[in-house]
């Protein structure tokens, strides 16, 4: 098991290296195009992708949107979870969720909280993402309830226009 603390320079380059190449190709892109996308040399994305030359921030954001995903979002799970969950992420609605919901949140508190936002405990973080978890779970479940009864009641006025 990799040490999820070792912030070396060699682990977090090679890291990087691999979600942005998982990245590529998912998308199907050519390196070619992918390179004139992210405005970088053709030998510099490949010695990035090889971990060979560590990408700057800029760069590995430019690439990882030049390879049409959320780069927001991927390269905040590379930081706070690391390279195989955002990678197992790629191309999925739910990292463009992580990435909105990411950039929304912080506001939500400050509006939602106010002057009470210096209030919060670090220790309260994992309930609130669970609680937040389950709360998004019940939302999905309520509406495939909705379109459930939705399409019921459509099929049954097709059948009475149609009897």
């Amino acid at each position: 098991m990799v040490d999820e603390t070792d912030y070396s320079e060699e682990r977090t380059r090679l890291g990087l290296a691999r979600l942005l190449t998982a990245a590529m190709d998912a998308s199907g892109r050519a390196k070619c195009d992918v390179a004139a996308d992210a405005r970088l040399h053709k030998d510099a994305l490949r010695r990035v992708l090889q971990g060979e030359r560590s990408a700057t921030l800029g760069e590995a954001l430019r690439i990882l949107e030049a390879s049409r995903v959320a780069p927001r979002a991927h390269l905040l799970l590379f930081l706070v979870c690391g390279e195989d969950q955002a990678i197992d992420w790629l191309h999925t609605d739910l990292a463009e969720f992580f990435e909105e919901f990411s950039a929304e949140f912080p506001q939500a508190m400050q509006r939602s909280l106010g002057d009470s936002v210096g209030d919060v405990k670090s220790r309260w973080a994992k309930g609130t993402a669970n609680r937040v978890a389950r709360m998004l779970s019940d939302h999905i479940s309520e509406l495939d309830r909705k379109d459930q009864f939705l399409g019921s009641f459509l099929a049954g006025e097709q059948e009475i226009a149609g009897g």
